[in-house]
């Protein structure tokens, strides 16, 4: 015999599991702030940061994930791959390296608006 409170039980971890999953199948593209950093300590992957690389933080995306991300000012694009956590300022979707943001022309000003999407 199952109780109300068994059945309100059930219902509340599957929605607390879904809430664990989707953030993370929410985020495979969108838009809005990045900005870049050229630090060398460790990322959130064990790696060390190298800004001579293309790669790029985000808060929920699987480490090894490339990702093209799209500088909407100047239409120029690079592909990263994720091996850091972040960014934890509000607005900003990723942090890119010094080098992805040479590619994409935001080195200078220091961020940019930028719609990013998983490659395959």
């Amino acid at each position: 015999m199952t109780t109300t409170f068994g059945r309100s039980f059930v219902a509340a971890a599957i929605i607390a599991a879904s809430s664990i999953i989707m953030p993370i199948e929410a985020s495979a593209a969108g838009c809005g702030g990045a900005s870049w950093y050229a630090l060398t300590s460790k990322t959130a992957s064990g790696e060390r940061m190298n800004p001579a690389n293309l790669t790029a933080a985000h808060r929920s995306l699987k480490f090894g994930t490339k990702v093209k991300v799209t500088n909407k000012r100047n239409g120029k694009t690079v592909v990263v791959r994720i091996n850091d956590r972040g960014p934890f300022i509000r607005g900003r979707v990723i942090d890119l390296s010094k080098a992805a943001a040479q590619n994409i022309g935001m080195v200078k000003s220091g961020t940019a608006s930028v719609c990013y999407e998983i490659v395959r």
